[in-house]
């Protein structure tokens, strides 16, 4: 009969601490800082405060692309908008080969009086 309720103990204890284990789990979670793409939705869902249907998702999506007013403004150009212009100008340029390849370099690096220079 102590056996028995040893087990029973034993077993209530064990199911306390199992619970208080995963009760404490969504705590430590929650206080986890937010990746850059949560902070963006966090910012662009209180931003849509008030929209409805078509233009809450609309709105959604050009925020979250980083063109609404929750985006922050970028003073340099990227990566890609940079490979198309400099490769515009090297095509006016009639640029071909090695002369491209390093027209190309110095234009992406940004050094725009080089890449003038050619």
């Amino acid at each position: 009969m102590t056996l028995r309720f040893s087990q029973l103990v034993a077993c209530a204890v064990l199911a306390c601490a199992t619970t208080a284990a995963f009760a404490a789990t969504p705590q430590a979670a929650a206080k986890k800082a937010l990746t850059p793409q949560q902070q963006r939705m966090a910012d662009c869902s209180h931003q849509a405060t008030g929209k409805k249907g078509d233009e809450r998702k609309a709105f959604m999506s050009s925020c979250l692309k980083g063109h609404g007013a929750a985006a922050p403004a970028t003073a340099k150009a990227t990566q890609q908008e940079k490979m198309k212009a400099c490769s515009a100008e090297a095509k006016s340029k009639s640029l071909k080969g090695a002369d491209r390849k390093a027209f190309m370099s110095t234009c992406l690096k940004g050094s725009a009086a080089a890449a003038a220079g050619h």
